[in-house]
């Protein structure tokens, strides 16, 4: 089962149990109001009827039943009730839908009303299950006189609670169908936001990256546009000398040095040395800002540590060999002039030997002699000078020594 229909079902299962949920409370609460609508009517017709002085006039007639019953017909007709019954104290009926029954005892008991008080409830009369109140008639008095009975069909009640029903069952098809398609549409963002990949794809992602993050000997450093670490591998732990746990999450600020940071927010493409702890490492960066805007930078280091140990012998190297040179000067020169020669012909670059002789207060003669020297030794060049009259004269300049030193600090740089 694909992912896209697996989250489908999962929200419509959501969506349509707690519509569900939501249709049942309705209706639990929809009967109550309506039964409680019915009752809240009934109460007030029986007790109008109860109150009225023509009706409590009539029990004293020869034939009650001929002011009640018309009375109360007209009544129930009005109120929408099924039936209104009046009776006497002894339960005789003066009041009936059916008025073969006027005359009759009342089929329920009626000794709540008789005693005062007020009856709501669920009883089976002649006509079938109802709701009905019952209330008791008082005399000038104060004595019970009589009951008024006033109820629906049950059936009735029903038949209204089944409209109300059927609006809601409907209403909770639509929220379940609108769920579904709400559900199609959430499911194809988050698709979409995910590059439309299955979970084993995104598992294979996930474990692809942490084999090769973790796998590499290079440092990867990624900070947010917050500038707090939001992934670091083992090896940046291990060049920063902590551990991977501890980087991410941290502000930038506070786990990287000042130099790594100025890397950072700058951006290196070439690589640029920094020195961190006893490590020398060469890093490189997206850089944190694009149109003066903060981004997410990644920060790359590299450990140039042993590399830089070859370079410091390269050039103790070169610095016995320049000595040996220096102790193996020709007869007639010394080491310490040959070094004041070097260094002025680095400061005046294409000289002669008679300017240069002029700056050191040495002899033409002697500082050509130190020139061809270097020459000779490869710390020097020679060029032509075709400016002067006569004989072309000779040039110098310092000659930069490229070999190894060279050739490691390129490699150094890249």
């Amino acid at each position: 089962m694909t992912l896209r229909v697996q989250l489908i079902l999962l929200q419509a299962l959501i969506v349509a149990v707690v519509t569900l949920i939501a249709g049942v409370t309705a209706g639990i609460i929809q009967a109550h109001t309506v039964r409680d609508a019915y009752e809240d009517r009934m109460l007030a017709v029986a007790q109008s009827i109860a109150s009225m002085p023509l009706i409590r006039a009539a029990f004293d007639d020869e034939d009650p039943s001929a002011t009640i019953q018309p009375l109360a017909e007209a009544i129930r007709r009005a109120s929408d009730l099924t039936y209104v019954v009046v009776a006497n104290a002894d339960g005789i009926r003066y009041s009936h839908p059916n008025e073969a029954l006027i005359g009759q005892r009342v089929s329920t008991d009626p000794s709540v009303p008789l005693s005062g008080k007020i009856y709501m409830g669920t009883q089976t009369g002649t006509l079938g299950p109802s709701w009905r109140v019952k209330v008791p008639i008082f005399s000038d008095d104060s004595k019970v006189i009589g009951t008024v009975s006033v109820g629906i069909l049950e059936s009735q009640g029903d038949g209204e609670f089944a409209v109300y029903l059927f609006w809601i069952i409907g209403a909770m098809l639509g929220a379940v169908i609108l769920g579904v398609f709400g559900s199609a549409w959430v499911t194809a963002v988050i698709r979409r936001r995910i590059h439309l990949l299955e979970p084993h794809q995104i598992t294979a992602l996930v474990r692809n990256q942490e084999t090769t993050l973790h796998g590499l000997s290079e440092g990867v450093i990624t900070v947010d546009a917050d500038g707090v670490v939001t992934l670091a591998n083992d090896a940046a732990a291990r060049l920063l000398g902590t551990d991977a746990e501890t980087l991410t999450g941290s502000p930038a600020a506070d786990v990287l040095g000042d130099e790594l940071m100025a890397v950072l927010h700058d951006g290196e493409d070439a690589g640029r040395p920094v020195i961190v702890g006893s490590s020398v490492l060469v890093a490189r960066s997206t850089g944190a800002r694009v149109d003066d805007a903060a981004v997410e930078a990644t920060l790359l280091l590299r450990d140039h540590t042993e590399l830089h140990d070859v370079v410091r012998r390269v050039e103790a190297a070169d610095a016995i060999i320049a000595f040996r040179q220096r102790a193996s000067l020709p007869k007639g020169l010394s080491a310490e002039t040959l070094e004041r020669v070097s260094a002025a012909l680095a400061q005046h670059p294409d000289a002669s030997a008679a300017e240069l002789g002029e700056v050191l207060s040495i002899s033409r003669v002697s500082a050509r002699r130190y020139l061809e020297h270097l020459a000779s030794t490869g710390r020097a060049l020679r060029s032509l000078d075709y400016s002067t009259k006569g004989r072309p004269g000779t040039r110098y300049r310092a000659n930069e020594p490229v070999g190894i030193l060279g050739t490691v600090s390129q490699i150094v740089r890249d």
